[in-house]
């Protein structure tokens, strides 16, 4: 088994479910008592946080470079950034370090091709949502139309996040926002929802939303798992 490096922190709850799911998918596909190996290095997401709304992207990668090194200097075989918004720095983790580095999308995007889909709705941060390092990769490299909400509903999804999710708390009205976003998605055609803030999950569930749902933190565990065991 290969030894997963994980670059979590952002939040701690959706790590929390990195971890989770990747012990829990370990223990399904081996038995017993089998557990992942891995290490992480969690950052102070409070700290990130200031340096995306002030936009010191270079900041902030610099600070993710430096965990990505002290995995592999700690013996991780490949890299798992744990959350979406952040791998806007992927591209400097990957010059400055040599082991493999999973990406989130490309995770996401390979398991949406499988299932068919074509034209998919995208909800994350505003960064995710309005910049292109995460629309234009799924374009780009596996042909798929992304739809994003409107700019009203981009500042709600985004607020939520900050403010609710990455804090802990869930709210059931926060919820019937986001199902009545995933419903004008579908409205404007599209076929499934990526659900592109690793936290998204935590509120919104596939027996909630009106489309498919992609829950990225879900499917990259998964992935890393794939990876861990192959």
């Amino acid at each position: 088994m290969k030894t997963i490096g994980l670059i979590g922190g952002m939040s701690w709850e959706s790590s929390l479910e990195y971890y989770r799911v990747i012990n829990e998918v370990v223990k399904e596909k081996l038995g017993g008592l089998h557990s992942a190996k891995c290490l992480m290095v969690s950052v102070d997401f409070a700290e990130i946080e200031q340096m995306q709304h002030e936009g010191r992207w270079d900041d902030a990668a610099k600070v993710l470079v430096k965990a990505a090194q002290d995995l592999e200097k700690g013996g991780a075989d490949f890299l798992v950034l744990c959350t979406n918004t952040m791998h806007l720095s992927a591209p400097e983790i990957i010059r400055n370090v040599t082991i493999p580095f999973l990406h989130i999308a490309d995770a996401t995007a390979e398991k949406i091709k499988q299932d068919g889909y074509k034209k998919i709705g995208l909800l994350g941060t505003k960064f995710t949502m309005e910049q292109d390092f995460y629309k234009g990769r799924l374009t780009d490299r596996y042909g798929l139309e992304v739809l994003i909400p409107d700019e009203e509903q981009r500042d709600l999804v985004h607020q939520v996040i900050y403010n609710e999710l990455c804090l802990g708390r869930i709210e059931p009205s926060s919820r019937q926002e986001y199902i009545k976003i995933i419903e004008s998605l579908k409205a404007r055609g599209a076929e499934a929802v990526i659900l592109g803030c690793t936290e998204i999950e935590l509120l919104v569930k596939q027996s909630d939303s009106p489309l498919k749902v992609y829950p990225t933190t879900t499917i990259h565990a998964i992935s890393a798992v794939e990876v861990a065991l192959s």
